[in-house]
């Protein structure tokens, strides 16, 4: 019967996890074991490795990437099955902390504006999230209004208001991520601000915020007079 000592090199990371924690692990280790195995020329951590090097040893880089722009990094030995194992493994790690930044009652900006930044700050392209509130400023529902590209996204203020009647909001707060990393609005941020603000107003709803997240934190046009 073999031992841990006769274990291959790819199963050394489960072996120190084992002994040591996976704290103790580098994160080539961590992704060696979410690539499972490596190739006739390198291990899985010279893949994680690999992985790394093409994103500037960033992870928050690699967290960013979906499992094609995974593949499309062209790392022999990283096919789309590897990919999608990183990708599921590093989602749920963006769920969890976006999970213990949620609160339910909303009573300033940085409530809504962490969790909010745990769920975008690493995507690739801009989306635009409406959060529907009560009277007592409680969560009703939110969920993704748009979905854009590199350089933005549109959104509807009809859907907008028409999903806050849906839930009979009283208040609405709105947020959309910048994969560039800057958090400073545009004058298309402000003028649709302006427009779904003006909207929600006939049917006495009021837009509490909006909101920008990235990399570097988030921008809150409340916080800053522009509401």
């Amino acid at each position: 019967m073999s031992t841990i000592k006769d274990w291959a090199e790819d199963d050394r990371p489960r072996e120190k996890l084992m002994a040591k924690g996976a704290g103790s692990l580098s994160n080539s280790e961590l992704l060696a074991i979410l690539i499972h195995n490596g190739t006739v020329d390198k291990s899985a951590v010279d893949l994680g490795k690999d992985l790394l090097s093409k994103c500037n040893n960033d992870l928050k880089h690699v967290a960013s990437l979906s499992y094609k722009e995974i593949v499309e990094l062209k790392i022999k030995g990283m096919g789309p099955a590897k990919a999608i194992c990183i990708v599921a493994a590093l989602e749920l790690g963006l769920r969890r902390n976006a999970t213990e930044k949620k609160k339910d009652i909303i009573t300033k900006s940085k409530d809504i504006a962490l969790f909010l930044q745990a769920q975008l700050e690493y995507k690739s392209h801009e989306l635009f999230i409406a959060i529907y509130l009560n009277n007592a400023h409680k969560i009703l529902h939110h969920e993704i209004i748009s979905e854009g590209g590199l350089t933005g996204t549109v959104a509807d203020p009809r859907v907008i208001v028409k999903k806050a009647l849906t839930y009979n909001a009283v208040f609405i707060i709105l947020c959309h991520n910048h994969p560039s990393g800057s958090l400073k609005p545009s004058k298309a941020d402000e003028t649709l601000t302006n427009k779904i603000k003006d909207a929600a107003m006939f049917f006495d709803i009021k837009v509490l915020d909006h909101i920008i997240v990235s990399t570097e934190g988030y921008f809150s046009f409340a916080d800053e007079g522009l509401l």
